[in-house]
């Protein structure tokens, strides 16, 4: 008989890994990337089969049309990924330059108010 478990420890447990490489729980984008790509196979693969009555060129196509769904979910959603993580950093750091630089002779802030004051 299993230990039921924790309630702190209700959705911990031995993770999803799609073939056994790829941990779709952990792996951003690996999800959606999957979802949209069965999406995609499906509606190619049908798509074909309705419009040519061919069974075998109809799978080949689904399969082409999963890989390329898959990889063009998974480059547009690692490209928009990392560019919010390059615009998270620069917040950082403007951030933690506002904290050390202010109400100091380095701030930048100060020095154009201390101008327009003057004229």
């Amino acid at each position: 008989m299993a230990a039921a478990p924790e309630p702190g420890e209700a959705g911990k447990g031995k993770p999803f890994k799609l073939l056994g490489i790829l941990d779709v729980e952990n792996i951003p984008c690996a999800r959606d990337s999957i979802l949209y790509g069965s999406l995609g196979s499906a509606v190619a693969g049908l798509g074909h089969f309705l419009l040519t009555s061919r069974i075998r060129r109809s799978c080949d196509v689904a399969v082409g049309g999963f890989i390329l769904v898959t990889l063009g979910c998974w480059f547009h959603c690692r490209y928009n990924h990392a560019k919010l993580r390059i615009q998270e950093r620069i917040a950082r750091e403007g951030i933690k330059n506002k904290i050390l630089y202010e109400s100091t002779h380095l701030d930048p802030e100060r020095k154009q108010t201390n101008g327009n004051g003057s004229n």
